[in-house]
């Protein structure tokens, strides 16, 4: 693994680390250079309480990154896939106005 490449992926990482739960008011409060993970973004049954920035599940995110109406997530890991907030924010502003 490239040298570069580690040294991006460990600044994400260290990104990823510094995001505090994703509730409305959380999300509002995080930067717009911040990671947002699915389970942040999204309503979910499991978390009935859970204040998700996004209307929809995850099944309805995948399909719409798969057809391209919503911002691609980055894998900063193997295993961790997120969003970058303002991105996540500016399809929000775009629906808004649609």
């Amino acid at each position: 693994m490239p040298a570069s490449f580690k040294r991006k992926l460990t600044d994400q990482v260290t990104t990823v680390t510094t995001i505090v739960k994703a509730s409305q008011s959380g999300f509002d409060q995080l930067p717009d250079s911040a990671y947002i993970r699915e389970s942040q973004l999204v309503q979910s049954p499991k978390r009935p309480g859970s204040n998700a920035p996004l209307p929809f599940s995850a099944p309805t995110l995948w399909r719409k990154v798969k057809a391209g109406t919503f911002c691609k997530p980055y894998k900063l890991s193997e295993r961790v896939t997120a969003w970058k907030v303002g991105e996540v924010r500016a399809w929000m502003t775009a629906q808004a106005m649609a």
